[in-house]
């Protein structure tokens, strides 16, 4: 199975494991090719391709993958179910194998997840990398070293987030799925926004999900979906530490109509949600944004002239 060539959509699932499929392929001598940064014309592929119901992340995925169609020898498709007991992924996630399979003509490479089953990571990784034609040990020492690099960068993330809770400028956390908040299309205009004004940005996923998901509880002890958990539990971990929250969706997540409303009732700053859909404006985001921002200010200002009277 030599000059194999693996897909990798860039959407979904790659916000959270890019570093280790790209290393763990490389580690295995095999090429791979990413589809590009989303523009309009693979959102709009992926429509074609999609039902109404489906939510503008799940659109973008399958535009990614009809990207992918003819330009390699299989589309890396995961599939995972849980982390274990209370930490399920979202359905939409849970299908995409399923629904690619049977609406494109690519052949599939996936790995299952499921804790709750004892199909950890590693055992996924290793049968992957044997089902390409490499060996256990071979396998084993490519998904051990492409581990290490993930959890590496992943810490610097981390590290630069706690940094920056400590800056003396205005600061608001993004609440957002990562597949959100650094695509292209959905997330990346809106930061390009804020990017404008003298404050500074907050991830809500840049912290230890360890910690995040069983903060989680504070704000819902009902909740069972991991990356809602995880994104959730950013909110007490930061009580006290930023200005505003700004809530990044993409329409229509069930889950996050459900995670963000709680969070939003809870919340002791200013906040607002932008939801995204294939026809969002800009325009309308700025003019939120910006308003936001002065309630934002005008609040510090506030505070501190208080602070000023009573120190």
């Amino acid at each position: 199975m030599d000059n194999l060539k693996i897909g990798i959509p860039r959407s979904l699932y790659y916000y959270y494991f890019k570093d280790l499929w790209i290393n763990f392929f490389k580690n295995l001598d095999i090429d791979i090719i990413v589809s590009p940064k989303t523009n309009k014309e693979i959102l709009d592929l992926g429509k074609d391709y999609a039902n109404d119901e489906m939510c503008i992340s799940l659109k973008n995925y399958l535009g990614h993958v009809a990207y992918l169609q003819n330009k390699c020898d299989y589309v890396l498709i995961p599939r995972i179910d849980n982390y274990g007991i209370n930490n399920q992924m979202c359905t939409n996630f849970q299908a995409t194998y399923d629904i690619v399979n049977n609406l494109f003509e690519n052949k599939i490479l996936h790995y299952n997840i499921d804790l709750k089953q004892k199909e950890t990571e590693k055992l996924a990784f290793i049968k992957m990398g044997v089902t390409l034609g490499k060996t256990k040990k071979e396998s084993i020492v490519a998904y051990e070293l492409a581990k290490e690099i993930s959890i590496k960068n992943r810490g610097k993330l981390i590290n630069e987030n706690i940094e920056a809770l400590k800056s003396k400028k205005l600061k608001i956390m993004l609440i957002s799925h990562p597949y959100n908040t650094y695509d292209q299309y959905i997330g990346k205009p809106i930061i390009e926004i804020l990017e404008k004004y003298n404050v500074e940005l907050i991830y809500a996923e840049r912290f230890n999900n360890y910690k995040t998901n069983k903060l989680s509880n504070l704000i819902s002890s009902t909740s069972y979906f991991k990356y809602s958990k995880e994104l959730l539990g950013a909110i007490p971990m930061t009580e006290g530490l930023i200005d505003g929250a700004i809530f990044i969706t993409s329409f229509p997540c069930a889950l996050d109509s459900i995670a963000n409303g709680l969070a939003m009732k809870k919340l002791k700053i200013p906040s607002i949600q932008l939801i995204v859909d294939d026809e969002t404006s800009l325009v309308g985001f700025e003019t939120r944004i910006e308003s936001f921002i002065d309630i934002l200010e005008r609040n510090k200002t506030y505070e501190n002239s208080n602070f000023s009277k009573n120190g």
